[in-house]
């Protein structure tokens, strides 16, 4: 049985929100706005999400919940091209096609084969799923992006030698393509082998204070680690392939020049 939180009870915890307030002004980090800015927009969009959500989960409609998923994908797609300092309308299809291929198969999978809620297109269990493999493959895309692409403009000689030397736009941008996905999949190679030592995952965490069995959290908390271990697979080898091909003419000619906006 999940223990509630009283509005009274949470109000006094925020409190605690003092001791990051008062390093700022001990250090003098001129941060002040920005926790502010950060806090409201965290307090408001939670509560409003907290209502949609009760509203979506009660409605329960298989167009709704695509309508929102459809939005999820078109904001996140947004953010990384933004947080990554690219050209937004010639890499938002290449993004956009990543996260969109990462993500469905995988839903498919674990709503159609592995959970089996009822309906399948169950809000309490779509949302929440696609919420946190999109939230978790956002960072790593990011970090693939501007490797990539800070790769190819500080390190232009080199890849005008593999052209000149005959090699194809795929033989020339292999090198730079690795990097870039090694670079993106270090951090959540690092977060699976330390889990359970180092860190106990929110989701895991979560299913425990509510009540479920620690056997069944560890299934859950496997089945996301997994899936999102996927997900940012597939939506980084695509997104960095398609944007490769809108970045760069069949020939091996840039045509984007320097790749900021």
């Amino acid at each position: 049985m999940t223990i509630d939180i009283s509005w009274s009870a949470l109000g006094l915890f925020c409190l605690v929100l003092l001791i990051p307030v008062f390093i700022n002004w001990r250090f003098n980090l001129a941060l002040g706005k920005d926790i502010g800015i950060s806090l409201m927009r965290m307090l408001l969009q939670l509560a409003l999400l907290g209502v949609y959500l009760q509203f979506l989960f009660e409605l329960n409609s298989l167009w709704v919940n695509l309508l929102w998923l459809t939005v999820m994908l078109l904001v996140g797609a947004s953010a990384i091209i933004g947080k990554a300092k690219l050209p937004r309308k010639a890499l938002f299809f290449p993004v956009l096609s990543g996260l969109t291929l990462g993500l469905s198969p995988l839903l498919v999978i674990l709503l159609l084969a592995l959970l089996n809620p009822t309906p399948a297109y169950s809000a309490q269990y779509l949302i929440p799923l696609a919420g946190m493999l999109l939230g978790n493959s956002l960072s790593g895309n990011i970090v693939a992006l501007q490797r990539l692409f800070s790769a190819l403009n500080e390190k232009t000689s080199e890849y005008q030698g593999y052209l000149a030397l005959g090699a194809s736009r795929q033989q020339a941008t292999q090198g730079f393509v690795q990097s870039a996905m090694q670079q993106a999949f270090a951090p959540v190679l690092a977060s699976m082998s330390t889990v359970g030592l180092v860190t106990l995952p929110g989701m895991m965490t979560g299913q425990i204070l509510a009540g479920s069995d620690p056997m069944v959290a560890v299934k859950y908390q496997l089945v996301i680690l997994i899936a999102i271990f996927v997900m940012l697979s597939i939506s980084i080898a695509t997104t960095l392939s398609l944007s490769i091909r809108v970045a760069i003419g069949q020939t091996g000619l840039v045509k984007l020049g320097n790749f900021t906006k």
